[in-house]
Parts: C-alpha cells; sequence; structure tokens
C-alpha cells in the first residue's frame, strides 16, 4: 500500500510542477484534482475555442488500477464530442496501467481536442463556403434566367403562335363589324328612315317644292336703306 501512495506522491509533485497554474487539488485522501484541457485559441472572454475540465481521482492501487476520470465541466463541446473523447481516453487509461499516466492521458486530450477543433472549424468553413456558393449560384440563376432549349423553345412558340392566331381572329371580327356612318353611308334606303318613321306614327311628312327657289336670284331684295339714310323700319310717312 505504502509503494502505491509513495508512486502517487511522486506524480503529483511532478503535476503540480508541470501545471502549476492550472491544476486545482480538491482533496489529498485520496489524491484528487482538476486540469483544463483547451485548445490553443481558447478564450473564455470572447466565447473562443473549445475547452474540458478533467477530474482525476486515483484509487487505493493506482497506478496499478485506472484512475477515475470524470469531465467537470466544458465549454463549446457537444455531447457527442465529449463521448468520443471518453471513449478515446479510457482506451489510453487501459493501455498506460501500471505506470503513471496523468500527463500522459492530458496530453493526448490535449492532442485530441486540438485536431477536432481544428476539423469543427474546417467544417464550419466549408458548410459557410457551400452556402455562400449555393446563394451565389441562386442569384445567378435569377440573373440568367431559364435557361432555353429545343423543347422549351418549341413549346414556347406554340404558345405564342396559338395567342397570336387567337387575337387575329378577335381583331377579324371587330374590324367587320360598321360604325353608325359606315352603315348609313352603305344603305341608300336609311336617308328615308326619319320620314317613314313619321309616316307610321301619323304624322304628316313635309314636301318641299325645290322649284319655288329657283328663281330667288332674280328678285331685286336690295335693303331700301341704303337708298335713304333716314328711312327707318316702320316710317312710311313719305
Amino acid at each position: 500500500m505504502s509503494e502505491f501512495l509513495d508512486e502517487q506522491k511522486d506524480e503529483i509533485e511532478a503535476l503540480e510542477s508541470i501545471y502549476s497554474e492550472e491544476i486545482d487539488f480538491l482533496g489529498d485522501s485520496p489524491h484528487c484534482f482538476t486540469i483544463p484541457v483547451k485548445t490553443e485559441d481558447y478564450n473564455e472572454d470572447e466565447g473562443e475555442g473549445r475547452l474540458v475540465l478533467f477530474k482525476f481521482t486515483f484509487t487505493e492501487k493506482y497506478p496499478s488500477e485506472e484512475p477515475l476520470l470524470e469531465v467537470e465541466e466544458s465549454e463549446n463541446i457537444d455531447d457527442e464530442h465529449l463521448e468520443e473523447l471518453n471513449t478515446y481516453l479510457h482506451d489510453m487509461l487501459t493501455e498506460n496501467l501500471g505506470m503513471p499516466m496523468v500527463f500522459t492521458i492530458v496530453s493526448a486530450a490535449i492532442e485530441w481536442l486540438g485536431d477536432k477543433n481544428d476539423q469543427i472549424k474546417e467544417e464550419m468553413e466549408t458548410a459557410a463556403k457551400k452556402k455562400l456558393e449555393m446563394e451565389e449560384e441562386e442569384e445567378r440563376r435569377k440573373l440568367e434566367g431559364t435557361r432555353v432549349t429545343v423543347e422549351s423553345f418549341l413549346a414556347w412558340k406554340a404558345e405564342f403562335d396559338q395567342e397570336r392566331l387567337e387575337k387575329m381572329k378577335t381583331a377579324k371580327v371587330k374590324s367587320n363589324k360598321l360604325t353608325g356612318r359606315e352603315l348609313f353611308m352603305q344603305d341608300k334606303t336609311l336617308n328615308d328612315s326619319d320620314i317613314k318613321f313619321l309616316e307610321t306614327t301619323g304624322d304628316t311628312a313635309v314636301t318641299v317644292d325645290e322649284s319655288l327657289f329657283e328663281d330667288l336670284d332674280d328678285l331685286d331684295l336690295d335693303d331700301e336703306s341704303d337708298e335713304d339714310p333716314d328711312w327707318k323700319p316702320g316710317d312710311d310717312s313719305d
């Protein structure tokens, strides 16, 4: 038992020297402490990067037994990735039985988290680039309009010709309808329509003898006022 304690004590001293500013001791019976694992771009204030806070607890027979390894906190990493990391580290615990392993586990966790961080960032950049390309392609399609093929052109032309034919038929029907003036000029019998209407209603039609007005040019219709400037209408005293 004392052999395990001595090994644990030596490892604790080494860890304190390596992670002096990050390790947080929670107890010494059994030895229990936390060490944060974070990516190089981690920034708590700006919310960038990723962090996992691991808690180690030595068992009585550690390092002949695996230490208890738990995740106390995490930032910017989802449960699926945490499960992957946890599985990866527990496999390493098994591989390193019988020797001090905390430094090895922490180093492996830092490398794994860094690689995963790069992968996530690359996937995000790829997704953002793809989204931008799709938006640009959609905008380009709107500007270019529908691409014309032989089939689409023939379909459009058939529809266009049909519409044009319908318009021509409509225009022809309209052109065959005469206006009132055109009907009057074309049908001479309409000249007598008003007189015929008066006769059918019982009114007497008026007939004008145009011969009465043929000799009007021979009449002397000069105004007497031209000969007598003092003459006034109704003055017959002379």
